[in-house]
């Protein structure tokens, strides 16, 4: 089978290898669809932490099911997988974290994922797909971080959010705050992405800090509240940093992006806020459960935030050109067949 390979930075390679070996407990899979994300990004351009090469990418998949004995799925069943592989026995597998466990193992990250045409996954994994296609199947695990994200910060209708980052993550971001009846404000220095927000996702209020200064257009739209939840969806250590100074009193401040480097802050200006500062991390299948619920009800339609598409056997070819800010892209959806 074909597979395509991060062989160092800035270096994909196409290439051949043995179908995988299905082991007691797991099922084969045709990949039918990848969604390309931030993490692959970071990957392919040496910024990703927890990395090594080479690495298979790829964890945002939708698939076929071909061969197993996994209880209640047959031969031409649409799935997706939750792709963090959880040790279920350390502090917060027993606490039902699974998605920050100790010894964890995401698909295409710490282990090689899905940019290839076939995977044996764990039975426990698997997710039904009926009712939905591919390219939504594609597009569940990007909103399932978004989805945690949001419920970790518990988010209500008596909050205003700020989403920094408007990319796939922070899409997801804005709709499940929307569902839970927040007012959001979203920041980006992409006009293309700003635009698409308003348009289609009824955002009222934008910012972009290449533009505006900040804090005091946040001041305007709250009058003079500040937001009360701040998501990062950039993974940008300086938005990071600024964003301190966004919270609201008694506000959160959620990490979704990641970095390599250090927070700095005022502890007395934080202080004095009573601010939380939280980390979300990947999605537990909780997540899973609802943004499923939510694409099958209609209330989410993620196939909007597709701007790109290309075939697997020119994903070489494309990538540099899909990345390029100047392009656009805001999702890019892999065909595998």
């Amino acid at each position: 089978m074909k597979y395509i390979v991060c062989e160092k930075p800035h270096e994909f390679l196409l290439k051949q290898k043995p179908m995988p070996q299905q082991k007691p407990g797991e099922s084969l899979l045709k990949i039918k669809k990848i969604g390309v994300c931030g993490t692959d990004i970071h990957a392919f351009g040496g910024n990703q932490p927890y990395f090594n090469y080479p690495r298979i990418l790829g964890h945002e998949l939708a698939a076929e099911y071909i061969e197993g004995k996994a209880p209640g799925f047959t031969t031409g069943d649409k799935v997706t997988f939750i792709p963090y592989f959880h040790c279920g026995k350390c502090i917060a597998c027993r606490n039902g974290l699974t998605n920050c466990c100790v010894n964890m193992q995401v698909f295409g990250v710490h282990i090689d994922g899905g940019m290839a045409e076939y995977v044996s996954i764990k039975d426990e994994f698997l997710l039904h797909g009926e009712g939905l296609d591919y390219e939504e199947l594609a597009l569940v695990e990007p909103l399932a971080i978004a989805a945690h994200a949001v419920r970790r910060a518990c988010v209500t209708k008596k909050d205003t959010v700020l989403v920094m980052g408007a990319g796939p993550i922070g899409l997801g971001l804005i709709q499940f705050a929307q569902l839970a009846g927040a007012e959001v404000i979203i920041m980006d220095i992409n006009e293309y992405r700003l635009n698409f927000c308003q348009e289609t996702l009824r955002i009222s209020h934008s910012i972009n800090p290449l533009k505006e200064e900040v804090a005091d257009s946040l001041s305007t739209f709250t009058n003079g509240d500040m937001p009360t939840v701040v998501f990062d969806a950039t993974g940008n250590q300086n938005v990071m940093n600024s964003a301190f100074n966004y919270i609201a009193h008694g506000g959160r401040f959620v990490l979704v992006g990641l970095q390599k480097g250090e927070l700095a802050f005022s502890h007395p200006d934080f202080h004095k806020r009573e601010s939380t500062l939280m980390s979300s991390r990947n999605a537990t299948k909780q997540d899973f459960d609802y943004v499923l619920q939510t694409l099958r009800s209609g209330k989410i339609e993620p196939k909007k935030y597709i701007t790109h598409r290309g075939a697997f056997n020119d994903t070489i070819d494309n990538f540099k050109n899909w990345i390029n800010p100047e392009n656009n892209a805001i999702k890019i959806i892999i065909d595998v067949d």
